[in-house]
């Protein structure tokens, strides 16, 4: 018994401590949200769940006014057109309020703000999105306490959780890898087939069954040989 309570505190203590909890993961659904955000440098109200029949990207940060922010933002913002042909919409969130968010699209580019973007800013100021999907920091010790890691989570359009990726507050996200994975996911979901390494539209897939997969797997081992079979 007191064996069992130790380790019940052990494990508990183990959560509490750590920086991040309960991060989501591929194939489940997407918790829905309803905030405030900034559309266009006006105030508006939208859900998770509008974009119900689309991929929905949502693209954590930690803070407006930072320094990496703005340059993913804006990147993200000037291929809107892309992720649109492609039937995605990008979702930018922070635990920032919507009255922040504005100031920080009234401030040039110059100074460090965003101007006009083409992305709504989601306000999480009561960080329940961000804890929801597992990217906020909530050890009081760390420097990003109550703000939200660089979480990008690709949703399809049945609402489900379809690619995740995490980083740390010093690095950038990648929009073509961000854009590649959609098409990716939408070409494997409407032809049965995998996506390999790499991947590109246009490029081969593997039909996922031991016998179909040959003529891949014959054309794709001309190019990569095995060791032994390396010429020297």
């Amino acid at each position: 018994m007191a064996r069992s309570l130790l380790l019940a505190c052990s494990v508990l203590a183990y959560l509490l401590n750590s920086a991040v909890q309960g991060a989501l993961n591929p194939r489940q659904q997407a918790p829905n949200f309803t905030a405030h955000a900034v559309v266009n440098a006006t105030f508006t109200k939208l859900s998770l769940s509008d974009y119900v029949g689309k991929y929905a990207i949502l693209l954590f940060y930690p803070f407006d006014f930072t320094f990496v922010c703005p340059t993913e933002l804006v990147a993200y913002s000037d291929s809107v057109a892309s992720f649109r042909q492609a039937g995605a919409e990008v979702l930018a969130i922070s635990t920032d309020s919507h009255h922040t968010h504005l100031a920080w699209v009234k401030t040039p580019r110059s100074a460090g703000g965003l101007g006009h973007i083409n992305l709504p800013l989601v306000a999480d100021i009561s960080k329940k999105i961000s804890s929801d999907y597992g990217v906020l920091v909530t050890d009081s010790q760390d420097d990003l306490f109550g703000a939200a890691l660089r979480g990008i989570f690709i949703i399809d359009t049945k609402g489900i959780i379809r690619s995740t990726q995490v980083n740390d507050e010093a690095v950038g996200r990648n929009v073509a890898e961000t854009l590649r994975l959609v098409k990716a996911l939408q070409y494997a979901d409407l032809h049965g087939e995998g996506c390999p390494v790499n991947w590109q539209p246009g490029d081969a897939t593997v039909i996922p069954d031991p016998d179909a997969s040959k003529t891949f797997f014959t054309k794709w081992s001309t190019a990569h040989k095995e060791e032994d079979d390396v010429d020297l």
